[in-house]
């Protein structure tokens, strides 16, 4: 936390970058000058791995934060909005993660196999399950700031929301496949585990959001529906990981979204709603900062060889274009019904960034050399997400929007020229 307050103090006064892109650059360069300091007789590094072996970042983030901040990302989406996409969404969030796990599974065997790096092509699909979900927070900050269409927001956040429980589940699946064997899954087996975490966890959230909301609506008091909404997400999730077995983050995502839709109507004032917003808007905000400042604290665990960074920047190209493909085959066969922007495809692939859930899963495969290399090539792949198309998504949004704007005007003016010119023909004649 003080790492944090720090890190942000300094990007709000020096750095002036987005919160996620400017925190993790500042911890990077700490964790540079950490990394060094042991030739100076200080051992701080030691201090600092001591530090994060405590906090346990993949159990800390999966079953403790995560939770938290799919709730608050989701209390902030009108349901009504979502449901105008709620196709393409549901696409994108099921098969667009199945098809980019194994794109860049496969991908990304062909790669170690050319470079003569020995990882099993199962573990490889583990890789390309853990690295497919999109991170929902840093690609809607950026994008409200962006000020991109309400559409292009919603598909975002929609798929984000809800392709974290199912790249989870994929995750599990297929690393019980490369670790137990085959014996351990059946096609059917994992067909119902998948459908029991995903249906499951979309039902019981609904549940639970509903009868929150219920409660809500009868008290006009803010600290009690604080209280409440923090019992929903701390025991709610852990309910439905550890009593039901269904999808902890899909279970959240759903519930955060029916409480935030079904508040209105009830003896809530305006006021305390404010108030329940503001509440989770700063405890999302802290969380997120808390989460970004320890990504780039990570960054001390790994250790860089030259296989490993031409592997790296080999799996960002096979990731970038799997992210495409994932995309555009969904976005094609939707168009068929609906009509879709032009540059809808190029925005949700460089918007699809990744984040702390594909660092949390890495860190929880079997010690050993393979997950060595899987670390250290997740890492590339988010810091080049976080960093890069960060960093540029937002002018992207913008130039596509000012372009879209001029060809509108454009093509009105074309339209009001044609109309001139056959009322001056017609006159002619």
């Amino acid at each position: 936390m003080s790492l944090t307050a720090v890190s942000s103090y300094l990007n709000y006064r020096f750095v002036k970058l987005p919160k996620t892109i400017g925190l993790t650059i500042i911890t990077l360069v700490l964790s540079f000058f950490i990394a060094v300091s042991g030739k100076f007789g200080w051992d701080v590094e030691g201090f600092a791995a001591h530090l994060l072996d405590g906090i346990g970042f993949h159990e800390t983030f999966l079953h403790g934060t995560l939770g938290f901040l799919l709730f608050a990302a989701s209390l902030q989406v009108n349901m009504m909005e979502l449901s105008k996409h709620k196709t393409i969404i549901v696409l994108l969030a099921t098969v667009s993660v199945i098809l980019s796990t194994f794109m860049i599974g496969f991908g990304t065997y062909g790669l170690t196999q050319l470079l003569d790096i020995p990882i099993p092509l199962e573990y490889c699909l583990v890789f390309g399950a853990l690295i497919s979900p999109t991170d929902p927070i840093t690609a809607l900050g950026i994008l409200k700031t962006a000020n991109a269409p309400k559409g292009l927001e919603m598909k975002i956040a929609g798929e984000a929301l809800f392709n974290d429980g199912m790249g989870i589940v994929l995750f599990v699946v297929l690393l019980g496949l490369a670790v137990g064997g085959e014996s351990q899954w059946t096609l059917s087996s994992a067909m119902i585990f998948f459908l029991r975490q995903g249906i499951g966890g979309v039902a019981l959230g609904f549940v639970m959001g509903v009868l929150t909301a219920r409660l809500l609506r009868t008290i006009d008091n803010s600290e009690v529906a604080i209280s409440l909404t923090l019992g929903i997400v701390a025991g709610g999730y852990a309910f439905a990981h550890s009593v039901m077995e269904v999808s902890g983050p899909i279970c959240m995502a759903v519930a955060g979204l029916s409480v935030g839709n079904l508040l209105h109507d009830g003896n809530m004032s305006r006021h305390t709603l404010q108030r329940l917003n503001a509440f989770w808007e700063l405890l999302d905000d802290i969380l997120n900062a808390i989460l970004f400042v320890t990504i780039g604290l990570e960054f001390l665990s790994l250790s860089f060889r030259m296989d490993t960074a031409i592997a790296s920047i080999g799996v960002i190209i096979i990731a970038m274009m799997a992210r495409w493909l994932s995309v555009m085959l969904p976005v094609a066969s939707v168009s068929m019904f609906r009509k879709f922007s032009p540059n809808v495809v190029l925005i949700m692939t460089w918007g699809g960034l990744r984040g702390g859930i594909s660092i949390a899963l890495a860190l929880t495969l079997p010690l050993g050399p393979i997950r060595d290399f899987i670390l250290v090539i997740t890492y590339a792949v988010v810091l080049f997400s976080i960093m890069v198309q960060g960093l540029t998504l937002g002018g992207l949004v913008r130039r596509i929007t000012k372009l879209k704007a001029f060809q509108e005007e454009y093509s009105k003016e074309l339209r009001v020229s044609r109309v001139t010119l056959n009322m001056t023909k017609d006159a002619l004649e």
